[in-house]
């Protein structure tokens, strides 16, 4: 079809109601401002198929840079032959999915520019002449090593010195390598944990932290004013240069994790084996030969080392999904192991099982449960070890998501340590991070990204704040400052040194964890979510999320509400004092200590929904998860019926 009558078949598209007019116009956006000759192919055989609902969900709007930066399908739902073309490996199309809200060159090439017209404004402004430093990583899914060459292509052309990943990395790895390498930015090309036809764009500043405000919104802003995928190199003089990071700097980033080791002997003191699988993914590259360096009983699931953007093995590439998780479960009963980790594609979420001791079975533990046992081994370590003592507890802090189990405030105020709440999203707790760091003496923090572990702990234990822990329930956690962003590998390393330790004391995983339960009562939490896709489903989304503010519930499985927090007023505060971002999230407490939270995904078509509940100190362990299980359940049925009565 030609341009002319593509345009005529899309009018009248909409003036029968197939088409929506944002779609009409974000189709004539990439239309005009692209020279790519599988744009129009695309569009004119969507429209000779009049496969409106695709036409829709690829160009309903423009991505926006969400909790985890750009995101989207690079695989349509339906492939265009014009996609497909001769292919291209392991099984994908030959060209990425054509839309305005999917992963393609168009939307990653303009996020790219957007982003180096941002941050170059920064360096210049220092006047001394130097040009931008970035960094560029990639996982291993469909077009990710395509777009990350691609991403360094467009900063080298525009006058940026770009390090570039040899290969498929982790994305904890690329926020250390822009502090390590005082970078101004750096992109990651993942969509972490989603689906095999999703990929992404992931923006990091010169912390190594993810976007946040004002920055975010600038980027976004720059990024809307290009119309066009075409640029124009600089002269080659002016161009920046293009260097490659691999086996040497993963053995930098190695180093630096070990430092976070808080008993390294307890991997001599005990034969405690740990089976990993990266589910096809980066976990592999650093997790692997740091467990084996510090003396960890490793093996790999073999059929998963393989790096596949498919994810052949496993429905689902997300260690929150238990089936992911069953061929090392299998490895586990064979080999007779303790525990089992996984990473997902881009190595920043974990997830685990333990074993039971006493149906000899492993058992799957949730983010929060995990979340729980690393938080309370890192403060009991610490205060036991002298790192924490009476006279600078004070100065120690956790860090989580408001989302995120009340276990663990409970655990850290048994050892006398504060919690800071922030919202959803690993770039609130970098914040802090970022806050924290700064509040050391400026003639103190001189080379701080140099120093060592032990050395950045000191200051911050005297001048500001030791961040000890934090995470999130979903599957993310943090035990050091030299990353800005959730770190599987490093998480995993702790893991294992757990691990290890309670089995030098003949305690496993799952004792310990009944254990803190015995002692500050027991605590269950249920995340549920409500999915809807496409143009549609953002939709219902939006409406859904705005009754709850209008009219919120007064009352919820037979308890009244007794407080609202509504987030998006921006009027709150956190425990520290400092302002908390608007954001579209709701937490209802009811009157009998249950609680829910609700709020839109910033990465994935859906609505969440964060359930808790717990029972009292001293009760008997059986019995009380008994009532907290029962309780919860109850709760979800009803905030269930509710959603789907505001959605009627």
């Amino acid at each position: 079809m030609k341009d002319c009558e593509i345009d005529t078949a899309l009018e009248q598209a909409v003036a029968d109601g197939h088409l929506l007019a944002d779609s009409l116009t974000n189709i004539r956006l990439l239309m005009g401002g692209t020279q790519d000759p599988v744009v129009p192919a695309v569009v004119g055989e969507l429209v000779a198929a009049a496969d409106w609902a695709e036409l829709n969900n690829r160009f309903y709007k423009t991505l926006a840079f969400g909790t985890g930066g750009l995101r989207g399908r690079t695989i349509g739902a339906v492939v265009a032959p014009a996609e497909q073309g001769k292919g291209g490996v392991n099984g994908r199309p030959e060209f990425p999915c054509v839309g305005t809200a999917c992963m393609n060159y168009f939307n990653v090439g303009r996020a790219m520019r957007g982003l180096i017209t941002y941050v170059s404004r920064f360096v210049q402004a220092e006047g001394t002449g130097r040009k931008p430093r970035i960094v560029v990583g990639h996982d291993t899914r469909h077009f990710s090593r395509d777009f990350a060459e691609y991403c360094a292509k467009i900063a080298t052309d525009l006058g940026c010195d770009c390090s570039l990943f040899d290969g498929p990395c982790s994305t904890p790895e690329v926020s250390f390598a822009i502090r390590e390498l005082n970078a101004d930015t750096g992109v990651v090309i993942t969509a972490s944990h989603n689906p095999a036809h999703d990929n992404g764009f992931k923006a990091y500043f010169n912390d190594g932290a993810q976007l946040i405000a004002p920055h975010d919104k600038a980027v976004i802003a720059e990024v809307n004013a290009l119309t066009s995928d075409t640029y124009e190199p600089l002269p080659a003089e002016q161009q920046g240069t293009l260097s490659i990071l691999g086996a040497e700097f993963d053995a930098i980033y190695i180093e630096k994790l070990k430092g976070i080791i808080l008993r390294p002997e307890v991997f001599s003191q005990a034969s405690a084996k740990v089976v990993y699988t990266n589910l096809h993914g980066t976990g592999g590259r650093c997790i692997v030969p740091i467990l084996k360096q510090i003396g960890c009983n490793v093996s790999t699931v073999a059929e998963q080392d393989v790096l596949d953007g498919r994810f052949p093995t496993v429905a689902s590439p997300n260690p929150e999904n238990a089936p992911a998780l069953d061929m090392a479960m299998a490895q586990a009963d064979g080999e007779n192991a303790d525990l089992v980790i996984a990473t997902d594609p881009d190595s920043d979420r974990m997830g685990i099982a333990v074993r039971d001791k006493e149906s000899g079975k492993m058992v799957l533990l949730s983010g929060n449960q995990t979340g729980c046992l690393m938080a309370w081994y890192r403060c009991m370590s610490a205060c036991e070890l002298g790192i924490i003592t009476p006279e600078n507890v004070k100065h120690a802090v956790m860090v989580k998501t408001f989302v995120t189990s009340p276990l663990q405030d409970a655990i850290a105020e048994s050892f006398g340590i504060e919690t800071v709440n922030v919202l959803t999203g690993f770039k609130y707790i970098a914040a802090k991070l970022g806050k924290y760091e700064n509040a050391i003496p400026a003639e103190k923090r001189v080379g701080y990204r140099s120093m060592t572990e032990e050395q950045t702990r000191a200051l911050r234990l005297e001048y500001s704040k030791y961040f000890i822990f934090g995470g999130e329930e979903s599957y993310g956690y943090l035990a050091q400052d030299f990353v800005r962003d959730k770190d599987a590998n490093a998480a995993a390393l702790c893991l294992a040194e757990m691990n290890a330790y309670l089995a030098s004391k003949g305690i496993s995983l799952l004792e310990c964890l009944n254990n803190i339960y015995t002692e500050l009562g027991y605590y269950m939490e249920l995340g549920k979510s409500l999915v809807m896709e496409g143009a549609d489903g953002a939709a219902k989304i939006a409406a859904l999320t705005q009754s709850y503010m209008q009219t919120p519930p007064t009352e919820m499985d037979g308890a009244a509400v007794s407080s609202v927090r509504d987030f998006s007023t921006g009027t709150l505060v956190d425990a520290e004092g400092d302002p908390i971002p608007a954001e579209k999230m709701l937490f209802f407490d009811l009157a009998d200590g249950r609680s829910f939270a609700v709020r839109p995904s910033g990465t994935e078509p859906k609505i969440k929904y964060y359930l808790f509940a717990h029972g009292a100190k001293g009760a008997e362990l059986a019995a009380a998860k008994e009532t907290v299980f029962a309780g919860i359940n109850s709760l979800w049925a009803a905030v269930e019926a509710d959603a789907r009565a505001r959605m009627a």
